[in-house]
């Protein structure tokens, strides 16, 4: 049955929304709505007839919640706007009409050509005089309504018996995979969306953490991606490959704020649970906790006696907490200027509560990569990184992102192999599907150990957890090619400049890989790119490369190579270029001096250099490997001299 109105075509059967020819996207609940309002042509529709059609009468969950989600979407597909709705109406205290102008009747259509219609029986306003336009009645009868509705409410709940059954049979054998798109900020203030983010992190980790062994959670990252997309749930479920989509909204107001939750089976759109939260900003641990209980129940998730043992979490003040969800927000960016305003806020949130494990947590995660990004010396960040892990641990035992962090520490500073590896396989243990876990476990010990395979099966696990995560997919790179796959790394490398393309870091990281093939035009391409992103003077950055040129045009590779060590000594270079002593070390080993080369790295030991556990990996390294003090220096990290840098050839 096929009904118009203005350029939206909706056949009734089929359950398909059309504009101008175009299949308009919505899902099964939303679409079922839609056809009740449509068929009822203008009658009210109750919220009670709508719960009752599209889900039973026994049904536990916050309905309530479920049909203004619907309605929303609704009015999204129709382009209708609730403040000044064309189609579908809010009835205050009853529920929702259709208004539009049909422009085709369903009983016009599907009468016979030939068939005459009976004589209408005078109506009231025949009686009175009213002139009356012939043809077919302008709205379909009660009984035909009535029909319909009755008929619509069998079908609904012949359904939900039979997916009760089906949900009511032993839990899922595999391991599930559930995404928690980014909650709405319904609070019209922008300058609330860190707590609401904040908010869609915490309930990610809560659930990450809840059955490893069974449920497996799409990492923030990734699941951001879709904010405000306006792609549908069978959409976004298919591109994360997940079977459960989690989606809410947050409004606060004060100190106070409420949640809206809902969780939706990705296969057929059906609504699993939904339910709306009103508490203090104080109980909002309690209400994370009772959502993910939740949902473990609704997809039949058998939780270890180990997450029912779990203490209730600690309460936390509204400052230190506001204090946490900043932090996040600035480390969840990932560039170096974020990093120092995270670690102030985490800072910040432990001053305001020494008992917040997780704030610790972040504190030690933020210093530990401060470093990386050249804002604190090895010597002053490791140790406070240390300090708060460890601090997180002792108030939280099963906080993963600290003993990731720990491992993190073992590994860098303390060249403890043993130690990291204990820690960063009790993270995993503890949250699989954090994937910094995966991500620094690959980096920090498994490459550098030359368990090349076992590192690149992490850095997958990784991104199969946040699949649009570009620090991720870039350093997969760098792990490729630490493994002697260089092709594989510049596709990857590539790959990466789609997700976040003009990144500083990832051209640089092609310039090192080109360099190691011997490439060094391409090498000095890209590097010029890196010089370009990376400085507030691109001219600046444009000379320095026209310099590299010059140099390798007049004096060949060494000519490169002594203009890369001059440029070490200049400010404002890209990161993960040759800086500081390891990085000389590396351009004295390809100009040919292996004292000068021993000389920077014993330098950089001495500086705690992060690198350096990059020894036996990094391929410009393989003119030291006849070096006795090279094989010294690798027994002295702990890196059992094993065979040479993994050659790479440009094959």
């Amino acid at each position: 049955m096929l009904t118009r109105f203005e350029d939206f075509e909706l056949d009734l059967d089929l359950g398909e929304l059309r504009r101008k020819g175009s299949l308009v996207k919505l899902e099964r609940i939303p679409m079922q709505l839609l056809c009740l309002l449509v068929s009822g042509r203008g009658e009210v529709l109750t919220r009670a007839r709508i719960i009752e059609a599209l889900w039973g009468k026994d049904i536990y969950m916050d309905t309530d919640n479920g049909i203004n989600t619907a309605i929303r979407k609704v009015r999204v597909a129709l382009r209708d706007k609730p403040e000044a709705p064309r189609l579908i109406s809010t009835v205050p205290g009853r529920g929702y009409r259709f208004t539009g102008v049909l422009l085709e009747e369903p009983s016009a259509a599907l009468a016979p050509a030939s068939q005459e219609s009976p004589p209408a029986t005078p109506s009231g306003s025949e009686l009175s005089g009213e002139v009356v336009a012939s043809g077919p009645r302008s709205r379909t009868p009660r009984s035909i309504w009535w029909i319909a509705s009755v008929c619509l409410v069998l079908i609904a709940s012949a359904s939900l018996y039979f997916a009760r059954r089906a949900r009511s049979t032993s839990p899922p054998t595999g391991r599930v995979m559930l995404a928690v798109l980014p909650f709405q900020n319904l609070s019209g203030d922008p300058a609330q969306d860190y707590f609401v983010d904040g908010m869609t992190e915490e309930m990610i980790t809560q659930l990450g953490g809840l059955s490893p062994q069974s449920l497996g959670v799409i990492a923030r990252t990734s699941t951001m991606q879709y904010k405000a997309s306006g792609k549908s749930v069978s959409e976004i479920a298919r591109e994360l490959g997940v079977d459960y989509v989690l989606e809410g909204s947050v409004r606060r107001t004060g100190d106070r704020f409420r949640v809206t939750a809902q969780l939706i089976q990705a296969k057929d759109q059906t609504h699993l649970w939904a339910r709306d939260y009103d508490r203090q900003i104080t109980d909002v641990l309690d209400i994370q906790s009772a959502i993910s209980s939740a949902i473990a129940n609704e997809i039949r998730i058998v939780l270890p006696a180990s997450a029912s043992a779990q203490p209730a979490p600690a309460p936390v003040s509204q400052a230190a907490h506001d204090a946490y969800l900043r932090g996040m927000n600035y480390f969840d960016q990932r560039a170096r200027a974020a990093i120092t305003p995270s670690i102030e806020a985490f800072t910040e949130a432990t001053s305001l509560d020494p008992q917040y494990a997780s704030a610790w947590a972040g504190l030690g995660r933020a210093y530990s990569i401060a470093p990386v990004f050249e804002l604190l010396p090895s010597d002053e960040a490791i140790p406070k990184a240390r300090n708060a892990a460890l601090r997180a641990i002792e108030l939280n035992g099963g906080s993963a992102v600290a003993h990731c962090t720990l491992g993190f520490v073992l590994a860098h500073f303390d060249l403890d192999w043993p130690g990291a590896e204990r820690e960063f396989q009790q993270a995993i243990a503890l949250n699989p599907s954090d994937p910094y876990s995966h991500f620094f476990y690959s980096n920090s010990l498994l490459s550098p150990e030359g368990r090349h395979d076992e590192a690149i099966a992490e850095m997958q696990s990784a991104i199969s957890l946040d699949p649009y995560s570009f620090p991720f997919n870039s350093f997969f790179g760098r792990t490729l090619l630490w493994a002697g796959r260089p092709q594989e790394a510049l596709t990857q490398l590539n790959k990466a400049d789609q997700i976040r393309p003009n990144s500083a870091i990832n051209h640089e990281r092609v310039a090192h890989l080109y360099s190691s093939l011997g490439r060094y035009d391409e090498a000095i391409s890209e590097e010029e790119k890196s010089r370009i992103l990376d400085t507030v003077d691109p001219e600046a950055g444009m000379t320095k490369a026209r310099k590299l040129r010059a140099a390798y045009l007049g004096r060949g590779t060494r000519g490169y190579w002594k203009q890369e060590l001059e440029l070490t000594y200049e400010k404002d270079n890209p990161p993960e270029f040759y800086h500081g002593a390891y990085g000389r070390a590396i351009i004295y080993a390809q100009l040919g001096e292996p004292q000068k080369a021993m000389e920077a790295l014993n330098q950089a030991l001495t500086e705690h250099d992060m690198r350096m556990t990059e020894l036996d990996i990094e391929p410009l390294f393989k003119p030291l490997c006849s070096e006795s003090a090279f094989s010294d220096l690798k027994k002295k990290i702990g890196l059992n001299p094993k065979s040479p840098p993994v050659a790479v050839s440009s094959r």
